[in-house]
């Protein structure tokens, strides 16, 4: 037998101790509900999977309902292209970054206004999935109660999903959580210069 035979055997072998695990793991997940995901991180990328979610959601042909707080005024391509759909409800819960308002009141009253109408998303049985979109920033700062926040999504139906994105998640999110993912930052253009642009960055 050559060597390529060999790897080629090797390859086979391996390939089918693995397909046992995997047939294995995916035996034991028979639970179907919904789940509640973090994406946190200093990593770019954490509302970008979130959006990901939102397409699979809607490509299923269900529905979803996407909070976006803190973030800028500026339009963005995934609001653009996504509010065009079918099934969706979009809300725009801030009035711009903390640095562009530079007032804790108003800030302070747009998360509040925000997570009232996130809250009836959450109870909403015909919402698949629910995005709270930088909602971790409105922890950090005192806006809102995580106490209350995860009492909302723990009553929530059953089968609703729930995403909550943003940097620096506290530990008792993260332990509510059924999938919690970090996106680290390795490296990042605009530290190099370049600006943030259409199609990779807004």
């Amino acid at each position: 037998m050559n060597e390529e035979s060999e790897r080629s055997q090797r390859h086979t072998a391996r390939m089918a101790r693995k397909k046992a695990v995997v047939d294995a793991a995916i035996a034991h997940a028979s639970e179907q509900r919904g789940v509640l995901l973090v994406l946190t991180g200093n990593g770019k990328g954490k509302s970008s999977s979130a959006f990901g979610m939102v397409a699979r959601t809607l490509g299923h042909g269900m529905t979803a309902a996407v909070f976006q707080f803190i973030k800028g005024k500026g339009d963005t391509g995934e609001q653009s292209f996504f509010q065009r759909q079918a099934n969706l409800r979009w809300e725009r819960c801030g009035e711009g970054f903390t640095w562009e308002t530079q007032s804790r009141e108003r800030d302070m009253a747009a998360a509040r206004m925000g997570w009232d109408k996130a809250r009836v998303a959450l109870g909403d049985p015909s919402v698949h999935l629910v995005i709270l979109d930088e909602m971790t920033y409105l922890f950090k700062y005192g806006y809102l109660s995580l106490e209350e926040v995860l009492s909302v999504i723990a009553s929530r139906p059953a089968h609703q999903h729930v995403v909550v994105t943003g940097r620096a998640a506290p530990e008792a999110l993260c332990m509510a959580a059924d999938t919690v993912s970090e996106i680290a930052d390795i490296k990042h253009a605009f530290r190099a210069g370049v600006m943030a642009q259409p199609g990779i960055d807004l």
